[in-house]
């Protein structure tokens, strides 16, 4: 098996459907270290009564005590839809090595925000559009579902 970007994404994909299941916006992260997931998390904002409970807020805080570390330079995170800011703020402190995200969010992600400027840490790079469709998709019917 190739662990790839997309296999990677997938393993994100399915911790934002644990979001949708719940009625939690549903965004979802894992990170990982080479090829091994070391952290996984997915939106539980209502589910703790708490608007940082994002999945890539989750995620983060799991990596640092598995690893015992406060910083993750040699890690990547795969979160399905495009960080806010501060999320993004909170991958600047952890000096997390490689961002990837599968859909922009116009509305709420850290580029409306940011716009040009590099919000992350001068040695993260960002990956972006990886199963673009998924996440799109599992965003819409998560909100089409709310409407009726």
């Amino acid at each position: 098996m190739i662990l790839n970007d997309e296999h990677f994404m997938k393993l994100a994909l399915t911790e934002a459907r644990k979001a949708f299941d719940e009625g939690e916006v549903p965004v979802g992260a894992i990170i990982t270290i080479g090829d091994r997931v070391i952290a996984r998390g997915y939106n539980m904002v209502e589910k703790l009564n708490d608007s940082s409970a994002h999945a890539e807020m989750i995620a983060i805080t799991s990596a640092f005590n598995n690893l015992g570390a406060k910083y993750i330079p040699d890690a990547t995170l795969y979160v399905t839809v495009e960080p806010c800011l501060m999320c993004t703020g909170a991958l600047y402190w952890s000096k997390i090595g490689r961002v990837v995200w599968g859909t922009d969010d116009e509305k709420n992600g850290h580029l409306r925000v940011t716009g040009d400027k590099w919000p992350f840490h001068p040695k993260t790079s960002v990956t972006k559009g990886v199963l673009k469709e998924d996440a799109i998709w599992l965003m819409k019917e998560f909100f089409r579902t709310k409407r009726k």
